[in-house]
């Protein structure tokens, strides 16, 4: 274990996001998205939701600029409660998320540095994020350091 970094995020997790650059993608996808099928790269966290996966990420990840997130529109259009939660764990609002239809997702998805599948068992729990610039003064927080 170690001190200040969230219980959900595995040394591997760990690993993949920092390797990770600017504007590189993680999906982060529910239970029933065809991960094996996209995925260069693909962790499993099945015991897990995808909002508190993705709130865990949001720990040590910046967002990049807009769009801040993506998610799937839903069948009906209709936004869903599973979106809602992974907006409030993103840290964002509706204004810095894009809904993108499910094919073009799959497609952008498959592009992804990383995917993600947990256990969220809701349709439509499906997010990419890319990964902003970590500032100076961000790596520096908590060291003591000035930069």
């Amino acid at each position: 274990m170690l001190k200040g970094i969230h219980p959900l995020l595995t040394g591997r997790l760990l690993t993949y996001l920092d390797a990770m650059g600017h504007s590189d993608a993680v999906v982060v996808a529910d239970a029933h998205f065809p991960a094996e099928r996209l995925a260069s790269r693909i962790l499993e966290l099945p015991g897990l939701t995808s909002p508190d996966v993705l709130r865990a990420i949001r720990t040590v990840v910046p967002l990049d600029d807009a769009p801040a997130l993506d998610l799937m529109t839903s069948a009906t259009g209709a936004q869903l409660p599973v979106q809602d939660e992974l907006i409030a764990a993103a840290g964002t609002t509706v204004a810095g998320v894009r809904f993108v239809e499910r094919h073009a997702f799959y497609e952008m998805s498959a592009q992804a540095f990383l995917i993600i599948r947990t256990g969220e068992t809701r349709k439509y729990g499906n997010a990419l994020l890319r990964k902003g610039v970590v500032t100076a003064d961000q790596t520096l927080a908590g060291s003591g350091k000035t930069p």
